[in-house]
């Protein structure tokens, strides 16, 4: 057996490995997710504010170069920022409001509308043979189940967002001393790190900035666009809640490959729920909006792709899914970009580290 064929091997055996861990822990999911979930609320606060610091930065590095005082830029950036911020939530948490108390005084008819579609399905395929007809109820109630969570799951949202407001209050204070105390954090961080991973770690980071920083910031920019479109978008066609259904399409924009359809299905959902041909015409918007996110918006404004393949990304989204939801999916691309990093600095850092000894 030649050299080329044992690498093969080898790596077959790394890749089964890596499928038997993460089946490992999705299956100790009771024991786990607790924990880490109340770990999580616990930091939300601090990486949400880490995050917003993270994107800001560079606009205050900018206006520092050109002469303006550092506490000054980063009160002006953090006074654009959070003042948009919180004027776009001005203007459109009313209306969501709105939208969201028509859409629960509207559920019930919506379900009572959707049984009675279901009672025609059953109407017009009793005359079918038994087995296919056996078929036919088991993928409604399917169906039923389906519908079902999807309506918990958004109530849980929905009460979720409610119960992290008092949480979310500190984050623009946060925000504002990490921007304002950043040297100082590096500098903590440098004297907190042992000598001998200091150049390492620099270099880890400087990778991670690089791969992931340009694509961050160009994602939030692409998801904003596309969500406003959206909105603007489902008003003029006359889909009901136009700004409920644009966020959902904002935030799903993020997840790749499978986002678009998520955010697809509740919004020709309810516009079916006024006719077929709306429906329709929803769903072609929302195709003309993704075309035009992935052939004009994404490559000239979130730049070059993580460079990884689609058989990793779809692992990773599938994982996060599982184990978080919607949060786990958003956030496995950019998880997986950071451990592909990790493990390429590693790999290049031992290749150095022997060619030393040598």
């Amino acid at each position: 057996m030649n050299q080329h064929h044992l690498r093969v091997i080898y790596r077959l055996i790394i890749v089964l490995l890596i499928f038997i861990i993460i089946y490992c822990f999705l299956l100790l999911k009771p024991i786990w997710r607790p924990i880490l979930t109340t770990v999580m609320i616990g930091l939300l606060p601090f990486f949400l504010s880490g995050l917003i610091a993270y994107l800001l930065h560079p606009l205050v590095e900018k206006l520092e170069s050109l002469g303006m005082k550092r506490y000054l830029a980063i009160l002006l950036i953090y006074l654009i920022f959070f003042g948009g911020t919180g004027f776009a939530i001005y203007l459109g948490i009313p209306m969501m409001i709105k939208q969201m108390k028509e859409f629960s005084e509207q559920l019930p008819i919506f379900i009572d509308q959707y049984r009675e579609w279901i009672h025609q399905v059953e109407t017009s395929t009793s005359n079918f043979p038994e087995g296919i007809q056996i078929q036919v109820d088991e993928r409604i109630n399917d169906v039923e189940q389906w519908f079902g969570k999807i309506i918990e799951k958004t109530t849980k949202a929905l009460m979720n967002i409610v119960d992290f407001l008092l949480i979310l209050l500190v984050v623009p204070f946060l925000s504002f001393y990490m921007l304002k105390d950043l040297d100082a954090i590096k500098k903590a961080c440098w004297y907190m790190t042992p000598k001998k991973w200091r150049r390492n770690g620099v270099q880890f980071l400087d990778a991670v900035n690089e791969s992931l920083g340009g694509y961050i910031r160009g994602q939030i920019l692409v998801c904003a666009i596309i969500g406003v479109a959206a909105t603007i978008a489902f008003g003029i066609i006359g889909v009901h809640y136009p700004v409920l259904l644009g966020i959902i399409i904002a935030i799903t924009n993020v997840i790749p490959y499978f986002g678009p359809l998520i955010g697809a299905v509740p919004v020709i959902l309810i516009a079916l729920m006024s006719s077929v041909k709306l429906a329709i015409i929803a769903g072609v918007v929302v195709f003309i909006l993704q075309f035009i996110e992935g052939n004009i918006l994404s490559p000239y404004i979130a730049g070059k792709s993580l460079h990884m393949h689609p058989l990793f990304i779809i692992a990773a989204l599938i994982v996060g899914g599982e184990a978080f939801g919607i949060i786990g999916m958003i956030m496995s691309v950019p998880i997986l970009a950071v451990v592909k990093i990790a493990i390429i600095h590693s790999r290049d850092h031992l290749i150095r580290t022997r060619q030393t000894e040598h």
